[in-house]
């Protein structure tokens, strides 16, 4: 059985049939999902959407979000974690993180925001789901300033082999998606294919990060917008992926990776 350690599963892409989602999801065999907040307007939704499928939620200000904040909504996330932190639901303080990526978002900003999320699972004893982008080096400055010991998953690796093994020393597991298909993706599927078994936990980023089969150029989604969506259901056909490259039956990369999800976010159970 799988678990998709980040999806979106409130976003606006789902509105129509999200219902439908979760029933593939779970016939796929995909028994748990993690959603996270991005923002202080979505707190509540994760949640809720958590309670009425059975699955888990993270609370958090994500950086691409932390433009359009306002400014007491660290104080709204503070006091959403401090409200709902006995919910065994409740399994991380994310999508927090830095992205250099994306262009105008300022990035002492983004530190602040950052910084002061990381303070938060620190005092709530939660582990974090980070956003990783371009920012690697500035994340783990981050964690080591904060002294940040709870760990969690660096979500959608994308960094250098070094980078990786720095998260992993700091507790971290690392999350691997669709990026995974794509034989391009050399430097990814390299570190999937040679980190410790104990580091990987398998995630979609639905309705983002859509796997090789469902990836369309910029012509073909500007001639059929909204066909490109990823979604949970997806997870064990990119699993395949990561067995390949393992040397894994598909059994055990399920079994491995699951368990490494458990041990990143302890409350998973």
């Amino acid at each position: 059985m799988w678990i998709d350690t980040h999806c979106h599963l409130d976003a606006a892409e789902f509105n129509a049939d999200r219902d439908a989602v979760v029933a593939r999801a779970r016939a796929a065999g995909v028994t748990q999902i993690v959603i996270p907040a991005v923002d202080a307007h979505n707190l509540d939704t994760v949640r809720l959407l958590a309670i009425q499928h059975d699955f888990t939620y993270a609370l958090g200000i994500h950086p691409l979000c932390v433009m359009g904040a306002a400014a007491g909504d660290l104080e709204k996330l503070a006091e959403a974690v401090e409200t709902h932190h006995a919910d065994p639901r409740l399994v991380a303080v994310g999508e927090i993180g830095l992205d250099y990526f994306v262009e105008g978002i300022d990035p002492d900003t983004q530190q602040h925001f950052y910084i002061e999320q990381l303070k938060l699972a620190k005092r709530a004893g939660l582990p974090v789901l980070l956003h990783v982008r371009r920012s690697a080096d500035k994340l783990l400055a981050g964690l080591r300033r904060v002294g940040f010991t709870q760990g969690g998953i660096a979500h959608a690796f994308n960094g250098s082999e070094q980078q990786a093994q720095a998260f992993i020393e700091l507790g971290f597991k690392l999350g691997f998606g669709g990026t995974l298909t794509f034989e391009r993706s050399l430097q990814i599927r390299r570190i999937a294919a040679s980190v410790p078994d104990t580091a990987l936990v398998m995630e979609t980023d639905a309705p983002d990060i859509p796997p090789q089969w469902l990836y369309k150029t910029a012509e073909q989604r500007e001639a059929s917008p909204g066909q490109t969506r990823n979604e949970s259901a997806e997870l064990p056909r990119i699993g395949e992926s990561l067995a390949e490259l393992r040397g894994w039956t598909l059994e055990q990369t399920a079994a491995i990776t699951s368990a490494n999800a458990r041990a990143a976010l302890p409350r998973l159970g």
